[in-house]
């Protein structure tokens, strides 16, 4: 092989895989709508906020006093379902019930380095070490190789929960 066509097959390769993927490549793209429905979109957008904005300081002012009553009284119902006494008696069982479900495969065999539910000396050096809340904000939100599981429709409260059970196997 000469240098000359060396070079033309360092290009052409390339450019033959190029083409290759490309042609190989799914027609399943996601449509877009045409420009001018983005421009019309956009006109409407900005009319709207016009018109928001030249209402009245005093409207405004309401508007931010509702937002802060609304976020308050929202607030209210989730510290009172925290401190629900029904929650806190259930909480083993609930425990118990999240754990066959979500941590179980992982905390039975070991994966991804997952301490064993039967590890007891393990789970009371982690519990020394960061303390039963940090154990449960890694549990619930995750951490390192510690997916997260208070996701979808599990709560905050079913994984700690679950943390608790794991540590009253672990004693």
């Amino acid at each position: 092989m000469t240098a000359k066509s060396f070079k033309s097959a360092r290009f052409i390769l390339p450019m033959c895989l190029g083409l290759w993927l490309t042609a190989c490549g799914s027609d399943d793209a996601p449509k877009t709508s045409p420009p001018a429905a983005n421009d019309q979109s956009v006109s409407t957008a900005t009319s709207e906020t016009d018109a928001t904005q030249s209402d009245s300081a005093n409207t405004m002012t309401k508007t931010e006093s509702d937002i802060q009553s609304e976020t308050t009284e929202s607030a209210l119902p989730t510290d009172a379902a925290q401190d629900n006494p029904v929650v806190t008696e259930a909480s083993t069982e609930v425990g118990k019930a999240r754990y066959e479900k979500s941590c179980k495969v992982c905390h039975d065999a070991g994966l991804l380095d997952a301490p064993k539910l039967t590890a007891k000396a393990e789970w009371q050096k982690r519990l020394s070490d960061k303390g039963l809340e940090t154990l449960q904000i890694h549990s619930a939100k995750g951490f390192n190789k510690m997916p997260a599981q208070a996701v979808g429709e599990v709560t905050e409260a079913e994984v700690y929960a679950a943390v608790r059970y794991i540590l009253d196997q672990a004693q």
